[in-house]
């Protein structure tokens, strides 16, 4: 990092002025730059991961109610499904394969350029979606443009990472540090939100018929012109001189994803693997409840994607909650005692969702209050261990990774094991993140202590 980084970082640190006369960090603060503040950083990250989780839900839930019955119709409901979240678990394979790709783009281009091509590419990807033919009018090529379509939006999704996350951390006051590293993470629950009303207002006005003939498709339309939105509030941010010059000055730039591996590479496993409980915890209380209630009709989906819009508000009090917690206890202390309580909720909790609407909402408002704490800290919480010049490049492997190992084939694990073994049977997957996340804490701070 430049001398002037180093001056830059430290003003931010220790809250002295900058050249213009601001504080080096705090709401509204100019961080030693005309027209940045803490607040414009946060918007642009909301807004951001937003859009992207948004039409991640969209796709989640036609997944669940609509492709079993459009695509994979010669298959029973419950296979129709499985293989529906076989296809859903692409674009977690494709999304490192992206990041590396549109790392190339960052590095020759810039990181505007970058996060245009990558998000015309998501928003077109959704799209094509919206437009996807069924098996009863091409056969097979259904399955195989569906495949396609969500490979496209994996490796999109592995070049939206804008960085704005590491800058929010980095500009952040020390000992508000676990409030800021929240805020990027309100974009799950506020896209799960918008994305269930939406899906349940069709489901509600729509008969059978019409909802899978073209009803689910508005969703889709919705998520691309979302997309668009979020485009040109991104780079009107991560696109401006004072947000370029902050990147420079920090040297938060991309560097070849090869050579960020070879150097941090215990970094980047632990950084993956630390935060599996919430990541796994994720879509045991979004995609496979839903799969489940609604394979075995023990719920209606409008009535419950309204459960779960109201227990993903339950999750928000408690994301906010946990950046209250994380600067008083530390963040590392809340992920561990969250994934603790993960492990024991992974014993009893699944079997609720056979115990009637009642059992339907505990499980939906504690699994999303318990989702709220941890994954409201979980994103890189081991970050900061990397150097500047490896953070940029760094954050965004370890977040494809986390996302990967965590979540990419929880739906599809879950619904099979719960399927041939019982409900019981899909708590051992969110065991087994709630253990990984403990064993990665215990090691990295173990290591550490050794060198």
């Amino acid at each position: 990092m430049t001398s002037q980084g180093y001056e830059v970082l430290a003003r931010m640190q220790t809250g002295k002025p900058g050249p213009s006369g601001g504080s080096g960090h705090g709401n509204g603060a100019n961080l030693g730059h005309d027209d940045v503040s803490l607040s414009d950083i946060a918007i642009g990250v909301v807004i951001g991961r937003t859009s992207e989780f948004f039409d991640f839900f969209v796709y989640a839930i036609a997944s669940v109610l609509v492709f079993p019955k459009l695509v994979f119709t010669w298959l029973p409901p419950l296979e129709g499904t499985l293989a529906s979240f076989a296809v859903f678990s692409l674009a977690f394979l494709a999304r490192p394969v992206g990041s590396i790709c549109f790392s190339t783009l960052d590095r020759t281009f810039g990181r505007g350029f970058k996060l245009t091509v990558a998000l015309v590419l998501l928003g077109g990807s959704t799209a094509a979606v919206a437009w996807l033919p069924g098996y009863a009018t091409v056969g097979y090529a259904s399955v195989a443009l569906l495949a396609l379509f969500r490979l496209g939006q994996g490796f999109a999704q592995g070049g939206t990472w804008d960085g704005l996350p590491t800058l929010l951390a980095l500009n952040a006051p020390e000992s508000r540090r676990g409030w800021y590293a929240m805020i990027p993470q309100l974009g799950a629950p506020l896209g799960l939100i918008v994305a269930s009303l939406l899906f349940a207002f069709f489901t509600s006005s729509l008969n059978s018929e019409d909802f899978l003939d073209w009803g689910w498709r508005y969703p889709f339309f919705v998520a691309f012109a979302i997309n668009v939105v979020a485009l040109f509030a991104r780079l009107r941010i991560v696109a401006s001189a004072a947000i370029s010059k902050m990147y420079d000055t920090l040297d938060l730039t991309a560097e070849r994803p090869l050579t960020t591996l070879v150097s941090q590479w215990r970094t980047v496993v632990m950084g993956a693997f630390a935060p599996l409980a919430s990541f796994a915890l994720f879509h045991m209380v979004t995609v496979f409840p839903l799969s489940w209630v609604y394979l075995h009709g023990f719920e209606s989906p409008t009535r419950f994607l309204l459960i779960e819009a109201g227990a993903a508000v339950a999750g928000i009090v408690a994301m906010i909650a946990s950046g209250q917690l994380a600067d008083q206890l530390g963040r590392r202390t809340l992920l561990g005692a969250s994934a603790a309580v993960i492990a024991v909720f992974s014993g009893f909790a699944p079997q609720l969702l056979s115990m009637g609407v009642t059992g339907e909402i505990i499980f939906m408002i504690v699994g999303f209050i318990l989702l709220g704490l941890c994954f409201g800290q979980a994103s890189g919480v081991l970050a900061s261990e990397f150097p500047l010049r490896h953070r940029y490049t760094g954050a965004a492997l370890t977040n494809d990774l986390a996302w990967l190992f965590g979540a990419g084939f929880a739906p599809l694990v879950a619904l099979w094991a719960s399927a041939h073994f019982g409900l019981a049977a899909s708590g051992a997957y969110l065991l087994s993140g709630a253990l990984a996340t403990l064993i990665a804490l215990w090691a990295n701070r173990e290591l550490a202590q050794g060198q």
